[in-house]
């Protein structure tokens, strides 16, 4: 039988926390023989739900779905007032708890952890929410421990994701613990994504945190050496790049992104290591892919900057993942 999946959906919920996991789930069942998942979009009293970007969806009432046979099911994220006014619904209350009992996952995209935390489902547990919602989910649920950079965090049957797209990356990782890495990745393909992510990737990406700073002139140079890591990347090439001169270039450019040019390339080149690292890639082609040339001089500049080896980091997560599964 496939496995049912609910997203619990309400009015101005965040519609890409909806349509991004179910998308996974489809396209897995694409690349199957047979349907593996069932996806159900369900809401309180079912019918047409208006999302936060005006898009309607059309969902299932609670009543038509049994909890006691929901495999995997996700509360999305969205508007917060509409979301925490879920747990004051008797009804929605006892078939959440009842599923939580019985699902083998459960948990949430985005901010749709703090309806978790208020119906008390996260105690005790390591959770991921969206960037902007960590702080008042520690503050008022300090039973939650709230891990603030991971992109998604897999607590035993609780899995919950930071913001947005991180959904995407939270449900190819479980369709990867179904139907194996092959599977994911070929769904990863197929949805024209850059690259798969790990959950403990950071949701703050270097690249748009030094693209929101800088600005202006230099949001433009930044995607270019973040497309041309593998080559040589200093000051009096990147001056030139700009017309400026190596002094000014420097000056500017520090006083713009709050970092050395050096510090921020070592920063892109570690962040494109990190990526390569969840794959199979060696050592060696991971060094040359993100620019350090040798894999000594990528395995000193990841010790200094994250206090563990490049081979160790990944085979920490390996292990972690492998206890999970």
């Amino acid at each position: 039988m496939p496995k049912l999946i609910a997203i619990l959906v309400y009015d101005k919920v965040q519609i890409l926390d909806v349509t991004g996991p179910a998308a996974v789930f489809a396209a897995a069942n694409d690349a199957c023989s047979s349907p593996h998942y069932d996806v159900r979009i369900v809401s309180t009293g079912g019918g047409p739900v208006k999302s936060g970007s005006a898009a309607v969806l059309m969902s299932d009432p609670l009543t038509e779905v049994a909890p006691d046979e929901v495999d995997v099911l996700l509360v999305a994220g969205g508007d917060e007032e509409a979301l925490l006014g879920l747990a004051g619904q008797p009804d929605l209350r006892s078939w959440m708890e009842q599923a939580h009992r019985r699902a083998a996952r459960f948990g949430s995209v985005c901010t749709g952890a703090l309806l978790l935390a208020r119906l008390g489902l996260l105690a005790g547990r390591k959770v991921a929410t969206h960037w902007s919602a960590c702080a008042w989910l520690s503050e008022h649920f300090p039973e939650v421990q709230v891990d603030a950079d991971a992109l998604y965090v897999e607590d035993g049957s609780i899995w919950t994701s930071a913001g947005v797209t991180t959904g995407i990356d939270m449900c190819l990782a479980m369709v990867e613990r179904d139907l194996g890495a092959a599977a994911a990745n070929r769904i990863a393909e197929r949805l024209v994504l850059y690259a798969r992510r790990p959950g403990y990737q950071s949701q703050f990406s270097p690249m748009l945190r030094l693209q929101s700073r800088a600005g202006a002139p230099f949001s433009e140079l930044l995607e270019w050496m973040a497309a041309h890591l593998d080559q040589p990347l200093d000051v009096p090439q990147l001056a030139a790049r700009m017309a400026m001169s190596e002094r000014s270039f420097y000056r500017r450019f520090t006083e713009a992104a709050g970092e050395t040019p050096a510090r921020m390339v070592e920063t892109l080149r570690l962040d494109r290591a990190r990526e390569l690292l969840a794959t199979p890639a060696s050592l060696k082609q991971i060094a040359a892919q993100s620019g350090f040339g040798t894999a000594a001089r990528l395995s000193k500049a990841f010790e200094r900057r994250f206090g563990v080896s490049p081979l160790l980091f990944r085979e920490t997560h390996r292990r972690a993942g492998e206890r999970k599964a």
